[in-house]
Formats: C-alpha cells, sequence, structure tokens
C-alpha cells in the first residue's frame, strides 16, 4: 500500500519502505516500482506521453499522430485540437462522396498570424542553433508586440526578427544584424527600424554589446586555440580602456584584434577569414587594425608567446 507524503502542497506517492527512494515508472504495465525492494506503489498510471499508433495496414509514410499540436499557452485557445484521419470505408461518406468527418480548426486570426510567426521563429533560432529558452523568449517579446498592435503596418516577419535580435542580447549571447538578416527573408535596415520601436514600445532595454560578447565565436568558429582567443580577448580590451577607437562598433574592433594576435601566433589568419566570420568586411577590419597597430606593444599579455615579434606584424 502506498504512503503519501506533502510536498509543496502537492500529494507525492512513495514507497512506505523507502520513502526516500526514486520511482521507477514502467509505461508499458502502468507501474510506478520502487528500485530499492521491487515494490509495486502505484497501478495504472495514466500516460501523458502523445498518442503514437500505426495499423498494419497503414502506409510507412502516414503520421500516426492522432492528437494534433501540444498545447501553446500563448494561444487564446491553447491551440488545442483533434486529427481526424481519412476515411476509407463506405460510411464516412454521404450520398455525394464528400467525407463525412472533417478537420476544422477554430482558430482565430490573430492566433494565426502568431502561430506563423513562431514557426518562423524557431526556424531562424534552428538555422544558428539558438536554444529553447531565446525561442521561448522571442515568442513572448512577439506576444506582447502583437497584442499591443504598436507596430501595426510592419511585416509580423520583420518584428519577429527584431525579436529574436533583442531575446538574443537580453539573454547575454548576442547576434549581429547580419546574422539574424542571414536567417530571415527582412533587410538589415527593416530589422533595425523594428528594433528600435520595438524597445519604444515595450518600454525595455538591452545591455551594451561589448567585444567579448563575440570574441569566444569568433575564434572558436576560426578554429583558433585559447591563447590565441585570450590574447584577442585582452587586446579588444585594452584599446576600449585606452579610447583607441572612438566610434568604432565592437565587432570591427573584435575581429581586428583577432587579426593581430593570430598574426602574432603560428596560427595566423587572413583578413577575408576573419571577416567572413564576423560578418564584416576586409576594409573595415583594416581601419580598426590601423588605429590599434601604434600601441600594438601595449596591448599584448604579458604572458603571450610570441611566435612573430611585434615589430614583425604587418603595418597595412
Amino acid at each position: 500500500m502506498a504512503s503519501t507524503s506533502r510536498l509543496d502542497a502537492l500529494p507525492r506517492v512513495t514507497c512506505p519502505n523507502h520513502p526516500d527512494a526514486i520511482l521507477v515508472e514502467d509505461y508499458r504495465a502502468g507501474d510506478m516500482i520502487c528500485p530499492e525492494c521491487g515494490l509495486v506503489v502505484g497501478d495504472r498510471v495514466i500516460d501523458v506521453g502523445s498518442e503514437w499508433r500505426t495499423f498494419s495496414n497503414d502506409k510507412a509514410t502516414k503520421d500516426p499522430s492522432r492528437v494534433g499540436d501540444s498545447q501553446n499557452p500563448l494561444l487564446s485557445d491553447g491551440d488545442l485540437s483533434t486529427m481526424i484521419g481519412k476515411g476509407t470505408g463506405a460510411a464516412s461518406f454521404d450520398e455525394f462522396g464528400n467525407s463525412k468527418y472533417q478537420n476544422r480548426r477554430t482558430m482565430s486570426n490573430s492566433d494565426r498570424a502568431m502561430m506563423n510567426a513562431f514557426k518562423e521563429i524557431t526556424t531562424m533560432a534552428d538555422r544558428i542553433n539558438l536554444p529553447r529558452n531565446i525561442v521561448d523568449r522571442t515568442n513572448n517579446l512577439f506576444k506582447q508586440v502583437y497584442e499591443q498592435k504598436s507596430l501595426k503596418g510592419r511585416a509580423n516577419d520583420a518584428i519577429a526578427s527584431a525579436c529574436l535580435y533583442i531575446a538574443c542580447r537580453q539573454e547575454g549571447v548576442p547576434r549581429t544584424f547580419k546574422e539574424i538578416c542571414a536567417v530571415s527573408r527582412i533587410s538589415k535596415k527593416e530589422i533595425g527600424r523594428c528594433f528600435k520601436l520595438i524597445l519604444k514600445a515595450l518600454e525595455t532595454s538591452v545591455d551594451l554589446i561589448t567585444t567579448g560578447d563575440f570574441m569566444s565565436r569568433f575564434c572558436s568558429n576560426l578554429c583558433l586555440p585559447k591563447q590565441v582567443q585570450m590574447a584577442a580577448t585582452h587586446i579588444a580590451r585594452k584599446a576600449v580602456e585606452l579610447d583607441l577607437v572612438p566610434g568604432r562598433s565592437p565587432i570591427s574592433v573584435a575581429a581586428a584584434a583577432i587579426y593581430m594576435a593570430s598574426q602574432a601566433s603560428a596560427e595566423k589568419r587572413t583578413q577575408k577569414e576573419i571577416g567572413d566570420i564576423a560578418g564584416v568586411a576586409d576594409v573595415t577590419i583594416r581601419q580598426s587594425y590601423r588605429l590599434i597597430y601604434p600601441r600594438a606593444p601595449d596591448l599584448f599579455p604579458t604572458d603571450f608567446k610570441f611566435d612573430t615579434p611585434v615589430d614583425k606584424l604587418p603595418q597595412l
């Protein structure tokens, strides 16, 4: 017989002999079993997973799901639906040959628009390998903007792209406008406009981006060792502290710092290789590099092992 304890005002089934043991659930039999003594402390447990079943006469390509999509709390009705399979017998059709049972989803226009935007957000996030928490934050931002109707007249795809950019910055994993633009069908200029309008409409803000926000990702994509990454981070930080790059984008400063650090090491990278990863032009890297080059001896960390001396670095 199972005993019941109270944890956070919710009942919990436990083993009477081993109350602290974590029960194992046998989904096939519907039993909850104590791993210590093997006692069945709960039976006929309801499986809350999706209902999947394929009949022998069904085709392999047929979707065995018969329960529709999962519940979405961001939609007004939770997006609860039931999918009815296509009938094969005579009883499934009326006298005119039309199917008697049809899938009809009573979804409002606003929910349909949000659902399409959520799918677009998920697609964009998957293309640049963003985690689920950023997708969830983006969906919430889009819902707030859409319900306020403060960006009426703007394309939902543009709003979704701007929300994804904001969510990345709020979660501490910022992406550049060019990276968001590459996975969406919206121009960089339009995403930037929506970004400013959303911040104003929601009365929120985002932290300023720094060179350190992109350094580890850029160096990782360039397959640079840890020593070069640490040196590039140090160079970029010192350049900002010494006010050597006024008015320059953190991304261009980070790219120039990576170029300088790689040229001083054995793992050298060209301006084009760095520009392709950072999303900046070669001339932009050169302009930032020229600003920090005169103070190069002061920018490197003291423990950096030079493969190329400072005085032999490219002058561009």
